[in-house]
C-alpha cells in the first residue's frame, strides 16, 4: 500500500522587540479579554477557513447512528482525457480511510475540537486513470468519547478537482450520486474499549464486501444512495442536522468553522516484527468471548508450547476445537502504528490481536501471563473468511509486543507477515545530538524515539493509554519539537487546538481536544474524581505560548490564542484570597496538581511561585508584543504581590529555603521540600536577596525531605541545576536514574516513571523528553534573546563531555555547535546561519579573540557574527 503524503515545511518568522521587565509596586486593575482587537483574530483565521462547496455532508440513510458504526462511501466516475492534477479535501467524523481504485491512500483526520474540524488535503493523480475510477471512503463514527475525540456528529464530506489536458476541469464532490453501505463486518453499536478509547474493534471478514473500492465491483442491495445532511460546506459535521442520540447535543453553533489541515499528513512506513518470541497453547475453562468481554478470572489454563513450527516465511499451526494457539512477537523498539498480519485459515477462525508496551513472554517467569490482555483491554478481534486473509487494525496502537490468540478452527493455519504500518510526524529535519557518554547517548536516542511516538498530530502524554494532548508536564515537548526538529507548525497547531478548550468560566480543559475533562467536569459536581481541569497546566500553557513566540517570532499563530490567555488571567486573579495567594483546594470544578504524590496544601507555595513566574516572564511579554502594555503592567504587579505573599508564608530565613509546609510545621513536625518549588525560585530569582545557595544545595544533595518530580516534570530541576552551574549533577542524573529507566534499554523510549513494570498499565513511552531539550537549552546553553532567534545567547557547559555535537533549528537556518576535548582544553566550533547573531557567554577567565560586548565579575560576553563558523578553545570549562 502506498500513501502519497503532502508535506509543507515552513518555519514561522516574524520580528518584534523584547522589552525588559521592571519591578512595579502592587496595585489592581481590571482586565478585559475584549480589549484584544477582534479583527486581528479574524484576519488570522482567514487562511484556515475552508469552503468545500458544492460538496454536501453525507451519511447512510438512517434516523439513529449507533456508536462505533462504520459506513462505506463509494463514488464511481469516468475520466476521458489525460490527467494533469487531482487535488482536493476530505473529512470524515470520527475517522476515515481513503481508497482510490483499490489502493489505500491515507488515514485521518487529525484530532481536533469538533467546532473547528480540519479537513485533510488529498493528491491522488498517480492513482487515477482514463476510464472508470472509484473513490472509496471507510468512515468510522465513534459516538462515545475518546482521548482523541471529545464529541461530534457523524458525517462525511469530499471535494476533488481534476485538471485534465487542454485545461478542462472535472469536479467530484460528495452529493447524492454517492452510495453508502453499513459495513456489518464491524458490528454497529459495539462497546468502548475503555474510558479513553472509543473503539473495541471486531472485524468479521465474512461480511466485508471485498473489492468495493475497485471499478469492477457490482453493488448489492445493501448499497443505498447516500443521505445528505443539512449543513454548510464551510462548517464541520457538528453543525449539521445529524441526530446525536447518544449525547443529545443540538443547536447550530455559529462559531463553528471548517478549516484546512494545519500540519502535514503523517508519514507511514512498514515495519516487520523482529522475531517470534514464544508460542504456547491455551485451554479455555470459560468461553473465550466471555473472557475478552468481561475479563473473567481463571478463564483459561496456559500450557507450554511450542504451538507452531516455522515454514518458509511464516508459521504453521495445527488447531483443534479444544485449545487455542498463542504466538507472541517482539518489535525492535516501541512504535505507534497499525499492527497487522496475513493468515491462511478456515472460515470462522478467530484471532484476538493484543498489544503491550512491555511484556514477559510466557514461560520466562512465574509472573509471565498466559495472555497479554493486560493493557486497558488493548485487543482487536478478527474473524476469517475461507482462505487467505490480510488483517490490520482500524485505529493505531502504541506497542513493542504483539500477541495473537488463534482459536475456533480445526486444522492447519499458516501465519505470515506479522508487522505494522508505523506512523510518524513528517519532521522537517532529523534530530542530531551526539555526545561522548554512551549512557547519555542511549537516553537521548530514547528521547528521540519518544518524540516520534508522542509528538504527532497531537502532542500527547502516552499513545498506549490516553492519547490526550496536555500542556504542563507534556507541553515541554515543544522545546524538542522546535529546537531538535524545527517543527514549528506542529507546535502552532498544539497551541491553537489546546486553547480551544477554554471553558466559559475562563479556565482551560487541560487535555484538549479530548473527552476526559468534559466528563471530569460532571464528575467533579458529584465528588467522584480529584481530576478536575488542572489550573497549573493552564499556567504552563502561557509559558508554551511565550517560548513558541521567542523561538519563531510568530504572533499570527497566537491571534486566536491570545484572547483566551487574557480570560485565563482574569480568572486566576479572581481566585486570589484574603491571604494574597492563590488557593490549591476548594476551588470548585478545576483543580491544582503540580506533581504526583503531594498534598494540596504542600503545593500551594510551588503553585503561587509558578503563577508569579508565568505572569512576569511569559504572559506579560506576550501582552507587550500584542500591544497590551497596561495588561502587562497589571500582570507584573500581580506577580509581585504573589511573590511577596509567598515569601511571607513559606520562606524560612533559618533554612534559607521555601518550605512547602512551613505554615503547618508545628502540626507536621518535619519540613517538606519540593524540587519544583526550589527550581522555580532559582530560575526566576525569587529567593529573598537572591540567596539561592541552600536551594541549589538541596537539589544537588537531595535530602530525604525533598520530593522529586516524576520524569515529565524533571526538566525544572535540570534547568535550575544548569543555571547554578552544576551540569555535573545533570550528567550524573542522566547516566544514573535516566539510563537505568527500564524503557530506555528495552523499548528505546522514556517512560512515565523511573521504575516501570511489564504487563501493566505503566506507560513505557510517555513524554518526559527533558534529556533531549536540556542538551539544547542547558548543555549547549542556547537561548533566544529576541523573538525569532534573530539574536541568541550561547552559554556552553559541556563539563565532562569530551565530544559533543548538536544541530539546533532556527527560523534563519540550522545552528551547529561542536565541542571536542577534555575540560580545560576544549576546542569549540559554532556555526551560525545568515540572519542569526549570537552572544557567547563564558567564564571571566576565558580570553577569546571575539569582540567583547559585556563583562561582569564572573563572566564575559562576546559577539558572534552571523553566517560564519567560529572556532576557539576554552581553557577553563
Amino acid at each position: 500500500m502506498k500513501n502519497p503524503l503532502i508535506s509543507r515545511r515552513r518555519f514561522f518568522q516574524a520580528g518584534a522587540g523584547l522589552a525588559a521587565v521592571s519591578s512595579l509596586t502592587a496595585q489592581s486593575s481590571e482586565v478585559h479579554a475584549d480589549s484584544f482587537k477582534a479583527q486581528d483574530a479574524e484576519h488570522a483565521v482567514a487562511d484556515k477557513k475552508l469552503d468545500l462547496s458544492p460538496a454536501q455532508w453525507l451519511w447512510y440513510p438512517c434516523e439513529r447512528v449507533l456508536q462505533n458504526t462504520v459506513i462505506l462511501f463509494r463514488r464511481q466516475f469516468s475520466i476521458t482525457l489525460p490527467i494533469k492534477s487531482a487535488r482536493g479535501w476530505i473529512l470524515g467524523d470520527s475517522r476515515y480511510k481513503l481508497f482510490v481504485n483499490g489502493t489505500y491512500i491515507q488515514y485521518g483526520p487529525a484530532p481536533a475540537d469538533p467546532r473547528w474540524a480540519e479537513a485533510d488535503p488529498i493528491d491522488i493523480k498517480p492513482f487515477l486513470k482514463p476510464g472508470d475510477n472509484v473513490i472509496g471512503a471507510q468512515v468510522l463514527y465513534f459516538g462515545q468519547g475518546d482521548g482523541t475525540w471529545p464529541m461530534g456528529k457523524p458525517g462525511f464530506i469530499f471535494r476533488l478537482e481534476i485538471e485534465l489536458s487542454h485545461g478542462t476541469r472535472q469536479l467530484i464532490y460528495s452529493d447524492p450520486a454517492w452510495f453508502a453501505c453499513i459495513a456489518t463486518s464491524w458490528r454497529p453499536g459495539t462497546y468502548k474499549r475503555w474510558y479513553l478509547r472509543a473503539f473495541q474493534e471486531e472485524f468479521d471478514a465474512r461480511c466485508y464486501p471485498y473489492g468495493w473500492t475497485t471499478p469492477d465491483y457490482k453493488m448489492s442491495d445493501d448499497w443505498l444512495p447516500a443521505m445528505t445532511l443539512q449543513g454548510a460546506a464551510d462548517k464541520p459535521a457538528l453543525a449539521t442536522n445529524a441526530d446525536d442520540y447518544l449525547y443529545n447535543s443540538g443547536g447550530l453553533n455559529e462559531t463553528t468553522q471548517l478549516r484546512r489541515r494545519s500540519i502535514p499528513l503523517m508519514r507511514e512506513s512498514t515495519m516487520p516484527a523482529k522475531r517470534l518470541a514464544e508460542s504456547h497453547w491455551l485451554e479455555w475453562r470459560r468461553p473465550a468471548r466471555e473472557y475478552f468481554d468481561c475479563k473473567t478470572p481463571n478463564a483459561f489454563r496456559a500450557a507450554s508450547g511450542p504451538a507452531c513450527r516455522t515454514v518458509d516465511d511464516g508459521w504453521e499451526i495445527h488447531l483443534d476445537p479444544h485449545r487455542a494457539a498463542v504466538l507472541t512477537f517482539e518489535f525492535t523498539e516501541q512504535i505507534v502504528g497499525w499492527p497487522g498480519f496475513e493468515i491462511d485459515a478456515p472460515a470462522g477462525t478467530t484471532i484476538e490481536l493484543m498489544v503491550q508496551e512491555a511484556h514477559r513472554p510466557f514461560g520466562t517467569s512465574n509472573m509471565a501471563p498466559g495472555l497479554m490482555n493486560n493493557k486497558f483491554h488493548s485487543w482487536t478481534r478478527f474473524i476469517c473468511r475461507e482462505g487467505v486473509n490480510v488483517f490490520e487494525t482500524f485505529d493505531y496502537e502504541s506497542f513493542r509486543w504483539l500477541q495473537l490468540h488463534i482459536c475456533n478452527a480445526d486444522g492447519r493455519v499458516v501465519l505470515k507477515y506479522v508487522g505494522a504500518r508505523r506512523r510518524l510526524y513528517a519532521w522537517p529535519n532529523n534530530a542530531l545530538v551526539s555526545v561522548s557518554s554512551s549512557k547519555i547517548q542511549k537516553v537521548i536516542d530514547a528521547a528521540i524515539n519518544t518524540m516520534h511516538n508522542s509528538a504527532q498530530d497531537l502532542i500527547v502524554d502516552g499513545m498506549a493509554r490516553e492519547r490526550q494532548q496536555y500542556s504542563g508536564d507534556v507541553g515541554h515537548v515543544l522545546h524538542a519539537s522546535i529546537l531538535a526538529f524545527g517543527a514549528a507548525e506542529q507546535v502552532a497547531r498544539y497551541l491553537n487546538t489546546f486553547s480551544q478548550g477554554l471553558t466559559k468560566d475562563g479556565y482551560f480543559m487541560d487535555c484538549w481536544p479530548a473527552y476526559d475533562r468534559l466528563n471530569r467536569i460532571a464528575q467533579r459536581q458529584l465528588d467522584l474524581t480529584p481530576w478536575g481541569p488542572l489550573l497549573d497546566h493552564g499556567v504552563g500553557f502561557n509559558f508554551d505560548c511565550y517560548h513558541y513566540y521567542m523561538y519563531t517570532g510568530d504572533l499570527v499563530a497566537l491571534e486566536e490564542v491570545f484572547p483566551r490567555l487574557l480570560r485565563f488571567y482574569a480568572y486566576l486573579k479572581s481566585l486570589i484570597r484574603e491571604d494574597g495567594l492563590l488557593p490549591t483546594d476548594d476551588i470548585g470544578t478545576p483543580a491544582v496538581w503540580i506533581e504526583h504524590g503531594v498534598s494540596k496544601r504542600h503545593i500551594k507555595c510551588s503553585f503561587n511561585l509558578y503563577v508569579a513566574a508565568m505572569l512576569k516572564h511569559a504572559f506579560a511579554e506576550i501582552c507587550r508584543a500584542k500591544g497590551e502594555r497596561s495588561v502587562a503592567e497589571d500582570a507584573i504587579r500581580t506577580s509581585t504581590v504573589l511573590v511577596k505573599n509567598t515569601i511571607a508564608h513559606f520562606w524560612s530565613p533559618t533554612h534559607r529555603l521555601f518550605i512547602s509546609n512551613l505554615p503547618w510545621l508545628h502540626e507536621e513536625g518535619e519540613i517538606k521540600l519540593h524540587d519544583r518549588t526550589l527550581a522555580t525560585a532559582i530560575l526566576f530569582d525569587f529567593c529573598p536577596e537572591n540567596d539561592s545557595e541552600a536551594s541549589v544545595k538541596a537539589l544537588v544533595e537531595r535530602p530525604k525531605e525533598l520530593h522529586l518530580s516524576y520524569p515529565a516534570n524533571a526538566g525544572w530541576q535540570l534547568w535550575a541545576l544548569g543555571k547554578a552551574g552544576r551540569v555535573d549533577k545533570i550528567l550524573d542524573d542522566l547516566e544514573g536514574r535516566w539510563f537505568d529507566m527500564p524503557s530506555v534499554g528495552q523499548n528505546n523510549t522514556l517512560g512515565e516513571w523511573f521504575d516501570l513494570q511489564p504487563d501493566s498499565h505503566n506507560q513505557w513511552c510517555h513524554a518526559p523528553v527533558a534529556p533531549l531539550y536540556v542538551m539544547y537549552m542547558t548543555i549547549a546553553g542556547i537561548k533566544p534573546l529576541t523573538p525569532g532567534m534573530q539574536r541568541l545567547e550561547i552559554r556552553p557547559q559541556l563539563d565532562r563531555l569530551d565530544a559533543f555535537h548538536l544541530i539546533c533549528y532556527s527560523p534563519a537556518g540550522p545552528i551547529s555547535l561542536k565541542g571536542k576535548g577534555k575540560k580545560g582544553e576544549r576546542d569549540m566550533e559554532i556555526v551560525l546561519p545568515p540572519g542569526c547573531q549570537a552572544e557567547l557567554v563564558v567564564p571571566q577567565q576565558e580570553k577569546l579573540q571575539f569582540r567583547k560586548i559585556a563583562a561582569t565579575a564572573t563572566e564575559n560576553r562576546f559577539e558572534l557574527n552571523n553566517g560564519i563558523s567560529h572556532n576557539f578553545r576554552l581553557n577553563h570549562i
